[in-house]
Parts: C-alpha cells; structure tokens; sequence
C-alpha cells in the first residue's frame, strides 16, 4: 500500500460500496482507525487498523481469499512429509496462502485460504465459534434421541460438545443425510459426534463456512471470495 492511503479508498476495495458511499460511512462516523473516529481524507497504512461499525477491515492491497473445495484424500497444509496432495496445491502458489482451519483427510468440503491472518485467526479462535454446516452420509437413520442429543450436545473424550444443529434431510432403507451445524472446531468433530449417538459416518463434506457457502464449487475447484463474503466473515467472527 502506497503510504499514506485515504480512508474511503481502503473501505471501497473491501467492497463497502463506492468511493462516495465510503465517504458517507466517515461522515457518518461509523469508521474507525487505531481506536479512534476516522476522518474524512485521513490516511492509513497496511499496519493500520481500520473498523466499520466495530467489524475489522482488510488494509493491504495484497491479500487475497480463495474458497476452496477440498477432496477426500487431501491434507490440509501446506507441505505434507509423506508426499501427499495438499489443499495449498490446489491454489497459485503466489502469494503465499494457508488454509483456515481444518478438514481430515478422508473429509471433503469448502476451506478458506488465505494471507490474511487477522481473519484467520477470528475465524479459528474458540470465543467467537464461527458456524461450519456440514453434510453427513451416516449408517441407519437417526430417530429422535439421537438428534436431540446433537442438538443439546453430546460426551466425548475431550467434553461435552456445544449445542449443534441437526436435522436428517435424507431417509433410505438403511443409511440417512445428516446435516449437521456446529461451533467449535475439536479435531474429527463432526464424526465424533455422529459416532457416540450410533451412526457412523461413511462420507462427510463441509458445505458452509459461517454465511459463505457455493453448491456449484466441485471437488478440487477453487475461487476468490468476492469482497462483500470477505466482509461477511469479519462480521460473522466479530459477533
């Protein structure tokens, strides 16, 4: 960022509008730099930080978001010491980017990357518990008890589960489509939980991180995140 960058400009590149609506969010006082009301024309930096009604903006020109969907039989990492696909291979490998928290190898689904790491480590911090929707193929089909337990929380060796959202969305003969939303990010969680109330899962994929999701992204693809799901994002894990 060139030193020195007007305010407005910074807002209008995170998608808060044009360059006259980032104007009025000044002059409405709804901005912040370094903790205190941002004026109009004033300049910030990359190392600024700059806020819209309390959410975190992006100052650098040179973060970037992808979305990514992640196959089965891929780590999530960038570098894996037995040679296996890893989801930072899927991407360009300039600049730099790391995945955003976690999915297990044998689960597929959306992941964001990124260089960005105030968002990252908002969207991984335990406190603010940013939703991840995910759908499950599990064996028979869950009554009641069992979702009731999803939903009130559920033991497992390391605590009780927060309460989740869970709903069958899929009946057959002996197997069932569990979707399935959670909080926390407790490592195979999901899996985890469908487990202990009796019905393991056979395929598991992630469908939705917080309020970004995109049932068109197939396996292995990829895109940017557009400015406004950036933004969505800070407001989901600033809340």
């Amino acid at each position: 960022m060139p030193e020195g960058e007007r305010v407005q400009k910074v807002l209008a590149r995170a998608g808060l509008g044009s360059r006259r609506a980032a104007e009025d969010l000044v002059r409405a006082g709804r901005v912040s730099v370094d903790g205190h009301v941002a004026q109009l024309g004033e300049r910030v930096t990359a190392t600024s930080r700059v806020g819209v009604d309390g959410v975190p903006v992006p100052t650098a020109p040179d973060l970037v978001y992808y979305l990514v969907h992640k196959p089965t039989r891929v780590v999530t990492t960038a570098h894996d010491p037995e040679g296996r696909p890893t989801v930072v291979g899927l991407v360009p490998d300039e600049p730099r980017v790391f995945p955003v928290g976690r999915l297990d190898y044998d689960t597929a689904g959306l992941l964001v990357l990124t260089n960005d790491g105030e968002l990252t480590q908002l969207l991984t911090h335990p406190r603010h518990g940013v939703e991840k929707t995910y759908l499950a193929e599990v064996t028979g089909v869950p009554g009641r008890g069992a979702l009731r337990r999803l939903r009130e929380g559920v033991h497992l060796d390391d605590g009780t589960t927060a309460p989740a959202r869970a709903r069958v969305v899929a009946r057959r003969t002996h197997s069932a489509a569990v979707e399935l939303t959670i909080r926390e990010g407790r490592n195979r969680q999901a899996r985890r939980m469908l487990e202990v109330v009796g019905h393991p899962v056979e395929r598991l994929v992630r469908t939705r991180i917080g309020p970004v999701h995109d049932d068109r992204l197939g396996p292995g693809e990829w895109r940017p995140l557009r400015p406004d799901e950036v933004r969505a994002l800070y407001e989901a894990a600033s809340q």
